[in-house]
């Protein structure tokens, strides 16, 4: 363990974030120099006030089981080249989670109880930011190999997960994205001052060198690599195509001009962002913005229309204001639904509860004008509206941020023939195998959607159950089942 008495002695910090004023000019992270480097003058102190629970009920809240109080004990000691051991034995990607991940971690930190927890996830970030600095990422490519070839259709952290575990296994790995490069979500769904794309493409590059091919521009289902083929071209496959069909608002002005779905909006502006051009791009410049969901995508979408120049911007949630400590229904150690302030939320913009939208209002040329809304409260388990509350509100851009339905089943699901449950996801056994011999699923495909802690798990525990499969037993671990939720109540 760390510092015995450091979480009596030490109180919870963490790295300052640049100036709004300056951070809003560009789309560099927002931390100075990374948020790596801005942590280090602070972050062996925060590690020693992991305590010595007995039982690091921190473990159950993050599905990888990372080895928390190993790695926080081995940064306080300066035994750097120990501590990102320690985390990449349970994590392949920490500098994603350091960076995305809502951290499940601190909110089950036993030390949370009383006190503010341990700053879990960005002792992690800076594990893995000195790591790569000091050269300890190197790649790990397999002493032999299997013989055996596995398609990994989507690079997504669950399909990134599972290739990398199953190249490592000796298996030859082919990863198939249909965009123009690899990373999913990570690449074009997650803004530039979230997650810089360097952090992606040097973590590739070690994927590369270990073996794995990256097949990029390459929609699997359509033209001649249809299910049918993939089955025979490939001894294994593994579907991480997420959950990518977003939920809609069907209500009066849908069809108006202005009116956008959250991932058509991203990934244009993450592509300029990187200085790619793009063609007939929805932008913000100038415009009263309505942002429709109050999650981590309405968030990123705030962030990304205040650097385009926006005139306005409102975030609208359907559920009343969280409260800003622990609500008595969501006890220790579940992850609780408080009042969260990310950079963006920091940086400008109004948030607006317990509302509904009723219509959207429109011009003579038939562009979205204005937002009728009506303020809506939960009774009984049913949505009531407010009588004498409706107002309207200007909206020239409206973005759907209300998250996602499943995965597309038109093209590769319904050639495959798989089975889908109650959900919509496509339903595996205890191994990840769908009910298609050799065909597993990894990922929000078969989960629905959820985070990208759930994601990485999910492909490490999929590709040990591919590689039994393929060798009648396998050495990787399984972290999750695909029944395993979160700690909830």
């Amino acid at each position: 363990m760390a510092d015995p008495k450091g979480f009596l002695k030490n109180t919870r910090e963490v790295a300052g974030r640049r100036p709004v004023e300056e951070r809003v000019q560009d789309w560099d992270e927002v931390y100075p120099g990374g948020i790596g480097r801005a942590l280090l003058p602070i972050i062996n102190v925060q590690a020693s006030r992991c305590m010595d629970c007995g039982i690091p009920f921190c473990h159950s809240g993050c599905p990888l089981g990372n080895i928390i109080p190993e790695w926080n004990d081995l940064v306080w000691r300066d035994d750097w080249d120990g501590a990102i051991e320690r985390l990449h034995a349970t994590n392949n990607f920490p500098e994603f989670t350091g960076r995305l991940c809502p951290a499940p971690c601190e909110t089950a930190c036993v030390l949370g109880i009383n006190q503010p927890a341990v700053t879990i996830k960005n002792i992690e970030v800076s594990i893995i930011d000195r790591a790569y600095e000091s050269g300890f990422v190197r790649p790990q490519p397999p002493e032999w190999l299997t013989g055996k070839t596995v398609a990994v259709i989507g690079s997504g952290p669950a399909g990134l997960a599972a290739a990398q575990q199953l190249t490592r296994a000796g298996h030859t790995v082919a990863v198939y994205e249909r965009a123009d490069q690899p990373g999913g979500l990570l690449r074009y769904g997650i803004p530039e001052f979230k997650m810089e794309k360097k952090h992606l493409e040097r973590r590739l590059d070690q994927m590369r060198r270990e073996g794995t091919v990256f097949r990029s521009g390459v929609e699997v289902g359509t033209g001649k690599l249809t299910g049918d083929a993939l089955k025979d071209r490939f001894d294994a496959v593994v579907l991480a195509i997420g959950s990518t069909v977003p939920r809609d608002l069907p209500v009066p002005g849908r069809e108006l001009k202005g009116i956008h779905q959250a991932m058509e909006f991203l990934p244009q502006a993450n592509r300029v962002a990187l200085g790619e051009e793009v063609e007939d791009q929805i932008r913000a410049d100038g415009k009263h913005v309505v942002i429709i969901g109050g999650g981590d995508t309405g968030a990123d979408c705030l962030g990304t229309s205040i650097r385009q120049g926006a005139a306005s911007i409102t975030q609208l949630e359907i559920m009343p204001q969280p409260t800003e400590e622990r609500p008595s229904g969501q006890p220790w150690p579940t992850y609780p639904m408080i009042y969260r302030v990310s950079s963006a939320h920091e940086e400008g913009g109004e948030r607006v509860y317990a509302v509904s939208t009723k219509e959207f209002l429109g011009d003579d040329d038939g562009n979205v004008r204005a937002l009728r809304l009506v303020e809506v409260s939960f009774e009984a388990g049913k949505l009531v509206e407010h009588e004498g509350t409706e107002r309207e509100i200007p909206a020239d851009l409206v973005l759907f941020a209300m998250g996602f339905l499943g995965p597309e089943q038109p093209g590769l699901v319904e050639q495959l023939g798989l089975e889908l449950d109650e959900r919509g996801n496509i339903r595996r056994d205890d191994s990840y195998a769908t009910n298609v011999d050799g065909v597993f699923v990894a990922g929000d495909a078969g989960r629905g959607q959820s985070l990208i802690v759930w994601a990485i798990a999910e492909g490490r525990a999929a590709a040990a159950g591919v590689d039994t499969f393929l060798t009648g037993s396998t050495q990787l671990p399984a972290p999750i089942p695909p029944t395993a939720r979160p700690l909830v109540v």
